[in-house]
């Protein structure tokens, strides 16, 4: 992600944090308890997640399995982790417990030493059940087959979206997600001129560019496909004056195309004051009633001043 700024401002209880792990429900809005609706999305629960490790958090990438389960997230430091999650009688997300953690690795077998080499920002799983990492600062692709456990072989490397080696350092593939037609979509946080950011549509051996148009000050920071075939994409504001913020658009189907300038349709924004932290892991899955669940969960960038928060909302419609 790109670091506008390292601390955040938040009411300072937050600086009071327990050294026992745990997962604390938390509201949509915590000056309307009863508030679900925001936008096109419908509120089904959220954890402040807070483990008595010094590894856990920076999470940028996220994957949820079919059933809701299991939970795989990606830190910027090269570690990844796996969480049990469990629901009420409502349906509504409310545990989180971990349930085994380890390193990445590179094409070596061998853990990344450097940050600049462990700063993994976005992940899909494969329908084969592989996985493919994007990191940034040293912008590449990684395939990760199926493993148990996960990323517990080394991985192999895909080809390069042409000019991805020339994006900003923070600013490079935050955004990567499967299409209906098992290509991917990948998306530059900030890297391109005008009004868009670099794009690539591709299936790991070639790729063609296209453009994601921005809405400034909002940037890209992770994509997730829903059941239809269109694609939901995450922003992510930060700035001092204007704080954190976040919104959700819709990329549809038809519109992801080479060459073509994808253009989204805000679906809902999450600001203040509502709970929002600094966005940039999304997934998608549907429930046993037919329902798509997105879930996003948020970087604190290991700062005492920002919370690891997942959320879960209803796609409406």
């Amino acid at each position: 992600m790109r670091r506008h700024f390292r601390f955040f401002l938040v009411p300072l209880v937050m600086l009071v944090l327990s050294c026992e792990p745990r997962a604390q429900p938390v509201t949509l809005n915590s000056g309307a308890p009863g508030q679900v609706a925001v936008g096109a999305l419908s509120y089904r629960g959220g954890l402040q997640l807070d483990f008595d490790d010094d590894r856990f958090g920076g999470l940028s990438a996220l994957d949820v399995s079919s059933d809701g389960a299991t939970l795989t997230a990606l830190s910027d430091r090269g570690d990844w982790f796996e969480l049990a999650l469990g629901y009420d009688a409502r349906g509504w997300l409310a545990r989180a417990e971990r349930r085994q953690t380890g390193r990445l690795q590179d094409g070596n077998g061998r853990a990344p030493r450097r940050k600049i080499d462990a700063d993994a920002e976005s992940m899909v799983r494969l329908r084969d059940g592989s996985v493919i990492v994007a990191f940034e600062i040293n912008h590449r692709l990684l395939r990760y087959p199926p493993a148990a456990p996960p990323f517990s072989v080394p991985p192999t490397a895909l080809a390069d979206p042409p000019g991805v080696r020339r994006a900003p350092g923070n600013s490079g593939m935050e955004a990567l997600t499967l299409l209906a037609d098992d290509r991917m979509l990948v998306i530059a946080e900030d890297a391109g001129v005008g009004d868009t950011t670099d794009a690539w549509i591709g299936d790991g051996a070639t790729w063609e560019r296209a453009g994601y148009v921005l809405t400034p000050p909002f940037l890209p920071t992770g994509a997730a496909l829903l059941p239809n075939g269109d694609v939901v994409v995450v922003e992510r504001r930060a700035s001092l004056l204007g704080g954190i913020g976040a919104r959700l658009v819709r990329l549809k189907a038809a519109d992801v195309a080479v060459g073509g300038r994808l253009t989204g349709t805000e679906i809902a924004r999450l600001e203040s004051p509502l709970t929002v932290d600094n966005l940039e892991g999304i997934a998608v899955r549907e429930n046993g009633d037919g329902e798509t669940l997105i879930y996003l969960i948020s970087d604190n960038n290991f700062s005492l001043f920002q919370r690891t928060l997942l959320l879960v909302f209803a796609l409406e419609g």
